[in-house]
């Protein structure tokens, strides 16, 4: 599938995997309304691809996002607040579309991740980051909230510590984030960074692609639904799957000892 192109950001694919550079070196790569629905776009479109396994999201100029363009945030205030609302709206819902993504989403976080930063780190699948990050919550300082931000890194680290965060905007180091759970990795340095994302790439693609995906969308349902249903639905879902092409091509490679036939050769 063709993918649409974009001005604020970098595309590399790498057979299965797609690389996004956001490219906004000038400005730490802080979101604006270009980016942000380059990016719905872009991931829309990668959405339908079933031949894509991997989304790699990462920033250029040694920094992920350091939030919202505060010059498209001085624009929204000389709007009416329908306007206002709606710009706004429009960053949750890319939050939303992203966390959904039915391939596996990596995010490589360096220098800042603030704001709306943050808020992309909280729904990646895989979240590898340096020691030397600086995350933070900044909205309240600037006299405003982190509307559609906050409710994504309540589910990614919980209540307690989200409340703290944001309601003093302190920053935190990439140490400070893996022992929240808002990252899975944290490095002391971009060699080990690198080195961190190609294992994780390996893992992943050692991994059925259709089994990943209905896997993804089954732990998404679990915290959305009564646990009846999920495992009702799960149970429909296992015996399409052990019924299967990847179940029959998995089961028969592990006993002829070999790899599969998705996974690298």
């Amino acid at each position: 599938m063709k993918l649409p192109e974009a001005t604020t950001l970098l595309l590399e694919r790498s057979d299965d995997v797609l690389h996004i550079t956001l490219n906004r070196a000038d400005s730490r790569n802080a979101m604006n309304l270009i980016m942000l629905e380059e990016l719905r776009a872009l991931l829309a479109a990668a959405g339908k691809d079933r031949s894509l396994r991997v989304i790699v999201i990462r920033g250029a100029g040694g920094h992920f996002c350091s939030g919202g363009d505060i010059k498209d945030m001085a624009t929204a205030r000389r709007s009416d607040q329908t306007v206002q609302a709606r710009i706004n709206r429009s960053f949750g819902r890319l939050l939303e579309e992203a966390a959904s993504q039915p391939q596996v989403l990596i995010t490589v976080l360096e220098g800042a991740v603030l704001g709306g930063g943050l808020g992309l780190a909280s729904i990646s699948d895989i979240g590898i980051c340096l020691d030397s990050c600086r995350f933070g919550l900044p909205e309240t300082s600037l006299g405003v909230i982190p509307a559609q931000i906050a409710p994504f890194v309540v589910r990614r680290i919980g209540l307690t510590h989200t409340r703290r965060l944001a309601l003093t905007a302190a920053r935190f180091d990439g140490i400070e984030a893996l022992r929240l759970g808002l990252v899975h990795f944290s490095e002391p340095d971009v060699l080990r960074l690198e080195q961190r994302l190609a294992s994780s790439l390996e893992q992943v693609l050692r991994c059925a692609p259709g089994a990943n995906m209905q896997t993804k969308a089954l732990l998404l349902t679990s915290n959305e639904q009564p646990l009846g249903d999920v495992l009702d639905e799960a149970a429909e879902m296992f015996a399409e799957a052990v019924t299967g092409k990847e179940a029959a091509e998995g089961t028969l490679a592990f006993v002829q000892k070999r790899k599969p036939g998705w996974a690298p050769q």
